[in-house]
């Protein structure tokens, strides 16, 4: 099986980390609140964070020829439990019925300074 990094611009170029992976019609994709333009993590508290990712999200599924209809299964990171409601509400603005299999999980923090939520997705291309 051939496996194929693919690249997005969202993740520095630095990180020894790809954007996405394929192998064969599976994605497996990470996504923050980065900018992928200054790469900075965006402000706008919970919202604002997941809203982001989940573009970011959205992104790298398309480059590697899907969409978020496509993604079949995330796992979010959130640093605070109380964000899981907005987190939520802005979750059901990108993935409509039937929805992703999903585990939520709180931890201690996030690697980046300031960031309150991370993705990880797989999706399954036709």
């Amino acid at each position: 099986m051939t496996i194929e990094s693919i690249s997005t611009g969202i993740v520095p170029s630095s990180a020894p980390v790809s954007d996405a992976v394929r192998a064969g019609k599976q994605v497996w994709l990470v996504a923050i609140a980065e900018d992928p333009e200054t790469g900075a993590i965006v402000d706008g508290g919970i919202e604002g964070q997941t809203r982001r990712t989940l573009e970011n999200l959205d992104m790298a599924v398309r480059a590697a020829g899907g969409t978020l209809a496509n993604v079949v299964q995330v796992q979010v990171f959130l640093i605070d439990s109380a964000d899981a409601a907005g987190m939520n509400a802005v979750y059901r603005e990108f993935f409509a019925a039937p929805y992703p299999v999903r585990a939520t999980v709180v931890v201690k923090e996030l690697l980046a300074k300031g960031l309150r939520v991370e993705m990880l997705a797989t999706a399954v291309l036709d």
